[in-house]
């Protein structure tokens, strides 16, 4: 694995005693230099940091310790935990993001993650299903890592849930969208909430479903993030579902 880089950061305080560390966060920095993302980090009056920031070259800069509670995933929930900042290790992925101009993830940044993310798995036993992204966690706020980030190639490491070779849509499930209501949507929800996402399940298609909807395709249907789950989308919800290693997330 690439060298590693002591950068400390002073924005983090202790894990809750006895607590798992069981998610490991995929971001990116969203600004337009990994020196201002550094910066920011590591700047008291800030209040934000990670575990790790990882350069476009691939240099990967430690920034908390993995034992500390770095403050990078906000007000977010996963599988029913709202505390993610305390069961996760996050890494931070230098890219300008949608904001400042979104491009592809250099191959020397990922292949640094791909070493940094299984040593950080196998320290904590993070179990695969629970390497997720920002927006996973956070989708009515958080774009990161993006429909450009390459979870295929993480889930080939055995860092992530994916789909099977052989999944094909089903014929018969009818397109979701806004203003949609009634079983069908309910049953979009409650799948959506067993993979580990947060939605209510009332049966209408509201703004928060479809920013939970979209974060799903960012992370898992990179061809089409339009928020409307169509067949393909709803389809793989369920096959994603059904290929969790215990049930619900």
């Amino acid at each position: 694995m690439t060298d590693i880089t002591r950068r400390a950061s002073p924005n983090h305080d202790a894990r809750p005693p006895g607590g798992p560390v069981d998610i490991l966060l995929v971001h990116y920095t969203g600004m337009e230099s990994a020196e201002a993302a550094l910066d920011r980090l590591c700047d008291p009056a800030a209040k934000v940091s990670a575990h790790y920031l990882i350069d476009e070259a691939g240099r990967i800069f430690a920034l908390v310790d993995e034992a500390r509670r770095a403050w990078h995933a906000g007000v977010a929930s996963w599988a029913g935990a709202a505390d993610i900042n305390a069961r996760s290790v996050g890494i931070e992925l230098v890219n300008p993001g949608h904001e400042f101009g979104y491009r592809p993830f250099p191959e020397a940044q990922m292949r640094a993650l791909d070493g940094l993310a299984i040593a950080i798995v196998a320290r904590h036993g993070i179990p695969p299903h629970r390497v997720i992204g920002h927006s996973d966690v956070a989708p009515e706020r958080k774009q990161d890592p993006g429909e450009l980030f390459d979870w295929a190639r993480l889930a080939r490491l055995g860092l992530g849930l994916w789909p099977a070779p052989d999944f094909a849509p089903s014929p018969h499930a009818e397109a979701l969208g806004p203003g949609a209501s009634g079983a069908a949507v309910v049953d979009l929800q409650l799948a959506l909430g067993g993979l580990g996402y947060r939605v209510e399940g009332t049966g209408l298609y509201d703004t928060p479903t479809g920013a939970v909807v979209t974060a799903f395709q960012r992370h898992w249907r990179q061809s089409g993030v339009d928020g409307i789950a169509d067949g393909e989308t709803r389809s793989l919800i369920h096959h994603l579902l059904d290929r969790l290693p215990d049930g619900p997330a």
